[in-house]
């Protein structure tokens, strides 16, 4: 009796160590949205697409956010860079990797390559100075294999 509460007892602490370490991914992969910083390792590593991540860095003063939208199943994933208003450096950088401006349906300049559900919003805000870039990956059209090639891995990788 008293080996089986030994092994017991273990049992329950192996299992709460581990879920102690891995609740902090665990909220991150259920999390609706989130806000953070390139200094915030954990959900930098975690949320941030490739594409992101190589972007120039036009400020020095820049946060992150992401958004998991459930109606139209869509994620989207942005850099604001902040004391800024010029967004050529971005624009750049998208044109050398393949994309091209295109139509859109907001206010914001518009970037594709061949992937229709993979989008990049270039934009800036009205009596701010600030340019924001936002990944939109839509779920809704195709299967979200294409949305991991059009992050070049997916953001969720570990």
């Amino acid at each position: 009796m008293r080996k089986s509460l030994k092994v017991s007892g273990s049992a329950i602490f192996i299992t709460a160590v581990a879920l102690t370490q891995a609740w902090p991914w665990v909220k991150m992969e259920f999390a609706g949205s989130a806000h953070y910083t390139e200094q915030d390792k954990r959900e930098y590593d975690f949320y941030t697409p490739e594409i992101l991540r190589k972007m120039p860095r036009i400020s020095a003063r820049y946060s992150f956010d992401f958004a998991n939208i459930t109606g139209p199943a869509a994620q989207v994933y942005a850099v604001k860079f902040y004391d800024t208003n010029d967004p050529r450096k971005i624009e750049n950088y998208l044109t050398s990797i393949g994309y091209q401006r295109t139509e859109c349906d907001f206010e914001s300049t518009c970037w594709r390559r061949t992937d229709p559900q993979g989008s990049v919003y270039v934009g800036t805000l009205k009596g701010e100075k600030t340019v924001i870039v936002q990944v939109v990956c839509n779920f809704t059209s195709r299967s979200s294999a294409a949305n991991k090639r059009f992050n070049g891995e997916h953001p969720h990788q570990h």
